[in-house]
């Protein structure tokens, strides 16, 4: 028997094909909608998917602005961070990130999807979410891909 058949092919950083995806966000449930491009950040969605490595595409997000949430989770939910002095713990609701920074809120989600590592953070670093319909990486020739956002 031929052992050399069965040689398992791992990818990495000299043989991995990255490509550029545009994502339009708009009417989108936010968490079905971060879930997906965490798959596609990771590189979940290929053949020749490594878990230690970066195999995943850029995604470039467009209409961040108009993601939606279900339920009363734009009035009820909360995010937290905290400013670094005491006492400096600081609450904001969905629609009033909405109005400051609302690129932050998929951003937050899509981040909390990916792995706590070196290799989350540099994988975080292939995202890119914009307001509005227009981005500045027409250069890259990016694929639109239509992710189904029905309830």
């Amino acid at each position: 028997m031929n052992t050399l058949s069965y040689k398992t092919v791992s990818a990495n950083r000299e043989t991995v094909i990255k490509d550029w995806i545009v994502i339009d966000a708009e009417n989108a449930i936010v968490g079905r909608l971060a879930s997906e491009v965490a798959m596609i950040l990771r590189g979940k969605r290929k053949a020749n998917y490594t878990p230690h490595v970066d195999c995943g595409d850029y995604v470039i997000i467009i209409n961040s602005e108009k993601v939606r949430f279900t339920g009363s989770k734009m009035a009820n939910k909360e995010y937290v961070r905290h400013t670094g002095y005491p006492g400096g713990q600081r609450f904001a609701t969905p629609a009033e990130l909405l109005k400051k920074h609302p690129e932050r809120i998929l951003e937050k989600a899509i981040k909390g999807m990916l792995p706590k590592n070196k290799l989350g953070r540099d994988i975080y670093r292939n995202l890119h979410v914009y307001v509005g319909g227009v981005h500045p990486h027409e250069a890259q020739k990016p694929k639109e891909v239509i992710i189904n956002t029905a309830d």
